[in-house]
């Protein structure tokens, strides 16, 4: 069975200038998923969303963009917007952890509220014809808390529930609850996405081994931290190309260069940056050192030295 490989989105980070750069250095991924709209009680898009969710942006990938609301109201609104823009999908995020969401009942902390979830679901259904996906993790305070959703899930026609295996208050630490996630499969009629720690090609693979009936797989920060990952999967190889860190210079300086522009002065390119080598530094062959290195470049002429310097002695000692 062929897998199909998906992007799952990071605020901040997976917007159209990391998709397209992505798409164009390594592929691997089918479908990309844009970082979640957030209205804040106001049905006004916010000008960074539109250029985001721009068709004009998008235009060599497929992307579905998502939302994060607790309120019906808002996810109609959002809905229609991204109809009028030629989006035939809307993805509902009831998967992110962090706490300044989670308290206000939204993402992972509106699973335990399965009457609300249906609210939104009526009415998306009800007024617009948009196909609607799930994104969810098992619950925010234990893993049982989706298993009460499904009955309501279970009620409309949604395309496929995307479940990140992990509860919310985990946020990303300790293991995935894979006896869990197996539970959550005979427990919906839906179809089921898998997320969560997929590394590695190894990691893929003990995945797909364990739960044979899966087919779409999500990858989140394992994709930033490794851009060949979803490729190699792909092609079922745990071998990088012989010119592994020329292609992710030439990725890299692409979106320095268009987030440099987008960005106003030295402070908010480094810090975005800083965001990026958290993940980048994983591939290397000494994550806590080049961190380092990165963080103490203190001005741009300094930081491209350091990226330079790391990797250029990443390309001597894989080769």
């Amino acid at each position: 069975m062929a897998s199909t490989l998906l992007s799952s989105p990071l605020q901040g980070f997976t917007d159209f200038r990391f998709r397209n750069a992505f798409h164009h250095y390594f592929g691997g991924i089918d479908t990309f998923y844009a970082p979640y709209i957030r209205l804040n009680g106001k049905l006004k898009i916010k000008e960074s969303y539109k250029k985001d969710l721009s068709p004009e942006n998008n235009t060599t990938l497929e992307v579905i963009p998502q939302v994060i609301t607790n309120d019906p109201e808002e996810f109609l609104f959002v809905a229609k917007y991204v109809q009028s823009l030629g989006y035939k999908e809307l993805n509902w995020n009831l998967g992110c952890p962090y706490p300044m969401v989670t308290k206000s009942g939204m993402g992972s902390g509106l699973i335990c509220n399965p009457q609300r979830i249906n609210e939104v679901l009526h009415k998306g259904h009800n007024e617009t014809d948009i196909l609607v996906s799930m994104k969810m993790r098992m619950g925010y305070e234990n893993a049982e808390e989706i298993l009460d959703t499904f009955s309501i899930l279970d009620q409309y026609p949604l395309k496929n529930i995307a479940i990140h295996a992990r509860i919310g208050k985990q946020l990303y630490k300790g293991p995935v609850d894979l006896d869990a996630f197996e539970k959550c499969i005979s427990s919906t009629k839906h179809k089921l996405y898998y997320n969560g720690d997929i590394t590695s090609v190894a990691a893929f693979k003990a995945i797909e081994k364990r739960f044979p009936s899966i087919d779409h797989y999500m990858i989140g920060r394992g994709l930033i931290a490794d851009p060949f990952l979803p490729n190699m999967i792909k092609n079922n190889t745990t071998e990088y190309p012989a010119d592994r860190w020329s292609i992710f210079s030439e990725f890299h300086d692409t979106i320095y260069k268009q987030y440099d522009e987008y960005l106003s002065g030295p402070t908010p390119i480094k810090m975005k940056m800083l965001g990026f080598w958290e993940y980048f530094s994983q591939a290397t062959s000494n994550p806590q050192k080049t961190y380092k290195a990165i963080k103490k470049a203190g001005n741009p002429i300094k930081y491209r030295q350091a990226v330079n310097m790391i990797l250029n002695t990443e390309a001597k000692i894989r080769n």
